[in-house]
């Protein structure tokens, strides 16, 4: 006799997969391209306002991995999490991930954040086509305007968007922060200098936070609100 396997997980639904696993084909594609495009431009990176550095990256997907994207959807599903914030949506894989997490828990919104209009409208499609926008609404903006009220108790924050902004969009959001929240800060060996100040804040005790660094993709901060 045979038996079939019965998963309770949304991110191995066979739609999901399929949104997935183009996404981070295609980034393979392009993301080479796009950054080199950058560099060659001559742009100075680190003075260059946000709006230009989004126009410049438009068609780059700069995703998780497919590693992180499993940690962030496991930390949503352990902490039953209800309302996340996510800066820095892009193409929406990392929003996929934690929507599938929302949708196992039994409800919830992904808050998610782009500044770039051409990456609002593809990250909303993917997201259709996983069958998930009931548990997203995406902010197009400046996050440091559109994350402001962010409408409630946050279980989640990941921080993904540009890194310099990172420790401004945590102070925005932090007194929606419940004790028990997650912080999450991504790509911490792409971005070490734009990233030193997020993480003496969030690593000196005195602020109220638990933090330790994971060795997930590009490197990954864990943070917990005391």
């Amino acid at each position: 006799m045979t038996s079939s396997i019965v998963t309770k997980s949304t991110f191995l639904d066979e739609k999901v997969q399929a949104v997935l696993d183009r996404l981070h084909a295609l980034a393979d594609l392009n993301d080479a391209i796009a950054i080199q495009q950058v560099l060659k431009s001559g742009l100075d990176w680190y003075s260059a306002s946000s709006e230009d550095k989004a126009a410049m990256l438009s068609e780059a997907l700069l995703p998780i991995s497919t590693d992180v994207g499993k940690f962030i959807y496991g930390i949503a599903r352990s902490i039953s999490a209800k309302r996340i914030v996510e800066f820095g949506t892009s193409y929406g894989i990392s929003t996929i991930y934690l929507a599938a997490a929302l949708r196992d828990i039994g409800g919830g919104l992904v808050i998610g954040s782009e500044l770039e209009s051409n990456k609002v409208a593809r990250a909303t499609q993917n997201i259709a086509e996983a069958g998930l926008s009931q548990f997203v609404e995406i902010r197009a903006g400046d996050a440091l305007q559109t994350l402001r009220h962010p409408g409630g108790v946050v279980d989640l924050l990941f921080l993904d968007g540009w890194k310099n902004l990172c420790l401004e969009v945590l102070h925005l959001v932090s007194g929606n922060l419940r004790s028990g929240s997650v912080i999450l800060a991504d790509d911490l060996s792409l971005f070490p200098e734009e990233l030193a100040s997020y993480l003496e804040y969030v690593r000196n005790p005195v602020n109220g936070f638990v933090s330790v660094t994971l060795p997930l993709g590009d490197g990954l901060e864990y943070s917990v609100k005391l």
